[in-house]
C-alpha cells in the first residue's frame, strides 16, 4: 500500500527498467494546455503581422512553461517517492500550470504577465516543498537540496516584485530573472549532482517532444478544418506538406538514441538546449497555421513572412538537434547535412511555395540519414572471420 508519507530517499542512478509514472504522464498532459495557448497566441499575432510582439511574447511564455516542466522532471527522476504528500504537492504544481495557461492570452494581448507569474510562482514554490523534503531525507545531498530550495524561493520573490516595475522594464527584468532561474541548478549541483536517472530523463524528454509534435499536428488540423468549414477545399496539398514536415521532425529527433549525458556541464547544455527544440516544434505548428491563413487570404502578412513563420523554427530545430545529438553521435556527411539544410530552410521563403520546399528539404534530409545508416550497417566484404 502506498503510504501517506515516506522519507524522500534518493533513487538509484542505475535502477533497471526505470520508466515514466502515471503521475509524470498526467503532469505532461496538463502542460499541453499551456503549450496550446502559447502556440495559438503566436499564430494569432503572426497572422496579424505583429511579428516582434508575437516572437517576444512566445519566447517569454514558453520559457515559463518549459522551465517549470524541466525542473519537476529532473527532480522526479532523482526523488520520486510516490507517497500521498508527493502526489498532492505535484498536483499543486499542475494547478499552477493551469493558472499559467489561463494567463497566456492576456500576456500576449497587452503584456500583462500577472496571472502567468502567479501560476509560475505556485509551481515553483511547490517545488521548494519537494526540495525541502529531499534535504531532510537525503543527507548525502542535503547541501544541494537546500541550495535549490533557497535559490528557487529567492528567484520567485524576484518574479513577484517584477510585477511592480514599470512596463518599459519588462523585457530587461525578464531576462535578468530568467538567467537567475537558469543559474540555480548550476550553482546548486556544482559540489555534487543529484541522482537523476539518465535513461529516465531521456524518456521524459522524448515524451514531451511527442506532446509538442502532437500540438503542431493539432494546430494544422484545426486550421485546415476551419478552411473546409468555410467551403475552401483546395487546402489538401498544403495539409499534406504540413504533415510531412511534422513527420520529418519526429523522424529526425528519434532517429538515434538521444541519451542524456551524465556529466554536469554537458547535462545542463543538453537539458537547457531542449528549450529550443520544444519551442521550435510548437512554433512550426503555429507557422503552418499562418500559411493556411495566407492561402485563405486571412493573414495580414506576405507569403515570404508566412514562409519564415515555418522556416525559422525548422532551422532552429535542425541546428539544436545537430548540436545536442548529431555531432556527439555521428560522423561524415550527415553531420554536414543538418546545418546545410537549416541554411537552405532559411532561404526557402525567398522563392515561391515555401512550405512545399521546406517539406522537400526535410524529406531529403530524412532520406540521407536512412541511406547513410544502411551504408554504415552494410557488412564489409574485406573483413574475414576469425579462426
Amino acid at each position: 500500500m502506498r503510504p501517506f508519507y515516506r522519507p524522500m530517499l534518493p533513487r538509484r542512478r542505475d535502477e533497471p527498467h526505470r520508466a515514466a509514472t502515471p503521475l509524470e504522464l498526467f503532469f505532461d498532459l496538463c502542460f499541453v494546455v499551456a503549450v496550446a495557448q502559447a502556440a495559438a497566441s503566436l499564430h494569432h499575432y503572426l497572422t496579424e503581422g505583429r511579428l516582434a510582439h508575437a516572437v517576444t511574447g512566445y519566447v517569454m511564455v514558453f520559457f515559463a512553461i518549459w522551465w517549470s516542466w524541466m525542473n519537476f522532471t529532473w527532480f522526479a527522476s532523482a526523488y520520486d517517492t510516490d507517497d500521498d504528500v508527493y502526489r498532492i504537492t505535484t498536483l499543486v504544481q499542475i494547478a499552477g500550470a493551469l493558472i499559467l495557461a489561463a494567463g497566456v492570452p492576456r500576456a500576449f494581448l497587452d503584456g500583462d504577465f500577472a496571472v502567468i507569474t502567479y501560476g509560475y510562482v505556485v509551481m515553483r514554490l511547490a517545488a521548494v516543498v519537494h526540495w525541502s523534503r529531499a534535504a531532510v531525507g537525503d543527507p548525502a545531498h542535503r547541501t544541494v537540496a537546500r541550495r535549490y530550495a533557497v535559490g528557487v524561493t529567492v528567484v520567485q520573490l524576484g518574479w513577484l516584485l517584477r510585477l511592480l516595475l514599470p512596463a518599459e522594464w519588462g523585457i530587461a527584468s525578464f531576462v535578468l530573472l530568467g538567467l537567475a532561474d537558469l543559474l540555480v541548478p548550476a550553482v546548486a549541483e556544482r559540489t555534487g549532482m543529484t541522482p537523476w536517472h539518465p535513461a529516465h530523463i531521456t524518456e521524459r524528454y522524448g515524451l514531451f517532444t511527442l506532446i509538442v509534435l502532437g500540438e503542431a499536428v493539432g494546430a494544422v488540423s484545426l486550421a485546415i478544418q476551419d478552411g473546409l468549414d468555410a467551403g475552401e477545399h483546395d487546402l489538401w496539398s498544403l495539409a499534406a506538406a504540413g504533415a510531412v514536415i511534422v513527420f520529418a521532425l519526429w523522424w529526425l529527433y528519434f532517429d538515434r538514441r538521444n541519451e542524456a549525458p551524465d556529466r554536469l556541464p554537458y547535462s545542463l547544455v543538453w537539458g537547457y538546449g531542449h528549450y529550443l527544440i520544444f519551442a521550435a516544434i510548437a512554433a512550426v505548428g503555429a507557422g503552418l497555421s499562418v500559411s493556411v491563413d495566407y492561402e485563405r487570404h486571412l493573414a495580414h502578412v506576405s507569403e515570404r513572412t508566412a514562409g519564415y513563420g515555418v522556416a525559422v523554427p525548422i532551422a532552429v530545430f535542425l541546428l539544436t538537434v545537430w548540436v545536442l545529438h548529431v555531432r556527439r553521435q555521428q560522423h561524415g556527411a550527415v553531420v554536414v547535412a543538418f546545418p546545410v539544410v537549416a541554411l537552405l530552410a532559411l532561404l526557402a521563403p525567398l522563392g515561391p511555395e515555401p512550405v512545399y520546399v521546406l517539406a522537400a528539404l526535410l524529406v531529403a534530409l530524412v532520406a540521407l540519414t536512412i541511406l547513410l545508416r544502411r551504408r554504415d550497417l552494410r557488412p564489409n566484404p574485406t573483413v574475414t572471420g576469425s579462426g
